[in-house]
């Protein structure tokens, strides 16, 4: 069996939006850690959020997220949802990305895929477990990330 290793660039070199909440109250940010797998004899995609981001409310609030994917058009979009809060702006607008249901979930318009999730696990990363390089590059001075994993119930394309 030959493994493509282009799956790996998906959130790594490409990026990706995770959005939680309404399309009245929703909130995304860019995220490059993430991975998409078999749990539970589940279809599954897996997100990591720090507490300290304003999207971290909206997953812990929501029983459902989403996670898309974009072309390279949208590269500039994407840094802007990954360095500005929405605590404090209209990042969507900032972006030039415009909001539309998914499902239970949010997404955008401008998204090529985007996976309807719905919430099964999340918890934790313990940084106990972790190599020390990785404490001291990450987590010297924000808590960790907590993980969250969804089962894919629709894959939705543009």
């Amino acid at each position: 069996m030959e493994l493509n290793a282009e799956v790996f660039s998906q959130f790594d070199r490409k990026w990706a939006l995770v959005c939680a909440g309404t399309l009245e109250h929703h909130n995304a940010m860019t995220i490059s850690w993430g991975g998409l797998g078999t749990l539970w004899s589940r279809p599954v995609a897996t997100v990591y959020v720090k507490p300290v981001r304003h999207t971290y409310g909206f997953m812990e609030e929501s029983d459902w997220f989403t996670v898309s994917f974009y072309g390279e058009e949208y590269r500039r979009a994407l840094e802007v949802m990954g360095t500005t809060s929405g605590r404090d702006t209209d990042k969507d607008g900032a972006a030039g990305l415009t909001p539309v249901a998914a499902g239970e979930g949010v997404t955008y318009a401008q998204a090529e895929v985007t996976l309807l999730c719905r919430k099964i696990y999340r918890q934790d990363l313990d940084t106990a477990h972790m190599p020390p390089e990785v404490v001291d590059t990450y987590y010297r001075t924000e808590a960790a990330h907590r993980m969250y994993v969804g089962e894919v119930v629709d894959v939705i394309r543009k």
